[in-house]
């Protein structure tokens, strides 16, 4: 969890409430986190009938949002007017619409609660909590902005998911959903939802369990392949391999390059540090002390020159795997390809 987020959902859960809230960034599974937990605690289930207005950016503008916001709850201590996918207001681009914004928040009505929750778009900047507009909302009340997790903190993540709900978590485990969901924080929350519903009281949550609930192979994944490459175990390898090329749909070549790459340009940081415990190498790479030997081992199975040698090849993959440099193989041939470039 996040320290600022998990800081908010405390306020909110204890009824510390703000007036206005502005929550921004490009992680939809915390925006909506935040949302769900302040519609739960703001407004008793009795009076929300007249007194709670989830609203979506594209149906409204921000006068209507400001109108709603000005209203005095109805036979009510207070309102919520919860604004979900705002960047998509009419009227959020003006510097009219924006001043009106800045407006309210300098003075906002203490018996409302306004929450706007900004998703920042693909390809488009988020906001700019310079602007005056935006910070006013944090003078008032709270300003707010998630980023996405980087890669190497989904494993932690799903550990903290787990232990959050109160089960036990094996690190294989954790690494097979972020294996194969890769860092959509709500999917990897959904399946892990869906194991616990299924577990018996007090189970860990295990490599097998995933297997069997998920339905991610526990031997035909990145992780075991990443394992056979480093063992030269040349018969699994290739059976992984095959396999993925006769279940390409649920095997991406994208997300398996994406995920080689990462990986061995760890080895290649392992490589260049002095420090070679489990400790350093695992805080080095932010990664559970569980890993570390794997990385170790793998900077012991290739020297620096075939490590640099296999990042160039991955690289040459992902351009056949696009179209670029021969357009007729398929998925399957361009991945055995590699795996024979990096165990010979």
């Amino acid at each position: 969890m996040i320290p600022a987020v998990n800081t908010l959902l405390k306020d909110i859960r204890n009824k510390r409430l703000a007036p206005v809230y502005l929550i921004h960034g490009d992680e939809p599974y915390y925006l909506d986190r935040i949302a769900d937990e302040l519609e739960k605690v703001a407004v008793p289930v009795a009076e929300r009938g007249f007194n709670q207005f989830v609203l979506f950016g594209k149906d409204t503008d921000v006068g209507a949002v400001l109108n709603y916001a000005r209203r005095y709850p109805f036979m009510a201590e207070r309102q919520l007017v919860l604004v979900k996918e705002a960047q998509l207001m009419g009227g959020i681009g003006d510097k009219s619409s924006q001043q009106l914004l800045e407006d309210y928040a300098q003075n906002p009505l203490t018996s409302t609660i306004l929450m706007m929750c900004f998703t920042r778009e693909d390809g488009k900047a988020g906001l700019d909590e310079r602007k005056t507009w935006v910070k006013a909302f944090g003078q008032k009340g709270v300003l707010l902005g998630v980023k996405k997790l980087y890669e190497n903190k989904l494993v932690d993540w799903v550990a903290d998911y787990c232990h959050e709900q109160g089960a036990k978590v094996s690190p294989k485990a954790c690494q097979m959903l972020v294996d194969a969901i890769g860092n959509d924080l709500k999917r990897l929350a959904g399946e892990i939802d869906k194991i616990l519903l299924n577990l018996h009281v007090g189970e860990e949550i295990s490599a097998g369990t995933v297997e069997r609930l998920v339905g991610i192979s526990k031997e035909y994944n990145v992780f075991e392949l990443q394992k056979a490459l480093v063992q030269r175990d040349v018969v699994k390898a290739n059976r992984i391999v095959d396999y993925f090329g006769r279940n390409a749909k649920d095997n991406p070549l994208i997300v398996i390059l994406t995920q080689l790459f990462q990986y061995f340009s760890r080895v290649l940081m392992v490589q260049a540090t002095k420090e070679q415990s489990d400790k350093a190498v695992a805080a080095l790479l932010g990664i559970n002390p569980f890993f570390a030997k794997d990385y170790l081992s793998a900077a012991r199975t290739f020297p620096l020159p075939k490590v640099v040698a296999i990042i160039h090849a991955i690289r040459r993959s992902d351009a056949l795997a696009k179209g670029i440099e021969s357009p007729s193989m398929n998925e399957g041939d361009i991945l055995r390809q590699l795996v024979f470039d990096i165990l010979h």
